[in-house]
């Protein structure tokens, strides 16, 4: 899906305040959308990953910041483990931009989809969930057991969010797919 410049800034603005609106959620109680917003980005921001990657990742940790420190938010998450959120969110920016190459309005498309989605969500929940409980310092006895069960305890909330917002989107530009052609056979036939 190539955007033109103009609309790849609209996405990566309307990413933003997803962001701020989900990231935060006391004004609105709202599921943290995060990662799906780089699952996202990466499919539609190609020519602009160079900075908006690092924008987004800029945005999330003073959010971060500001909610801990000033509205009362616990920083339990805030520990040595919080830098593995680049490579958390890396990887579901690159799977949205792997599936920018394989997206079609047919089965094949939407099995891209599927794939990628649950592919690099469970990548990066495996690198968040790890990198928290093995080196965060919040357990003094790590070990498999533990790690396993909590592991299974919060992997399914942590994959069906960014998918949810990730089918929101994909319903989205498909709905935007068909006006467009619609009013482009109108024109057509006018």
């Amino acid at each position: 899906m190539d955007l033109s410049k103009k609309q790849q800034y609209g996405v990566l603005a309307g990413l933003a305040v997803l962001m701020a609106i989900t990231r935060y959620h006391h004004f609105v109680p709202v599921p943290d959308a995060s990662w799906a917003i780089y699952f996202i980005g990466g499919f539609y921001l190609k020519g602009l990953s160079r900075w908006a990657f690092p924008a987004l990742m800029l945005e999330a940790v003073a959010i971060d910041y500001v909610s801990t420190q000033h509205l009362g938010v616990s920083s339990y998450c805030l520990t040595p483990a919080y830098a593995f959120l680049v490579p958390t969110h890396a990887v579901l920016w690159l799977g949205g931009f792997w599936l920018q190459g394989r997206a079609s309005m047919n089965g094949r498309g939407f099995g891209a989809l599927c794939a990628s989605a649950f592919v690099t969500v469970s990548i990066a929940f495996t690198i968040s969930n790890g990198s928290f409980y093995w080196l965060g310092g919040r357990y003094a006895t790590p070990n498999m057991a533990e790690y396993l069960d909590r592991f299974a305890e919060y992997y399914p909330h942590f994959l069906a969010m960014p998918c949810l917002y990730i089918a929101i989107a994909a319903a989205t530009h498909v709905a935007l797919v068909m006006a467009k052609r619609t009013a482009a056979e109108r024109a057509a036939r006018s």
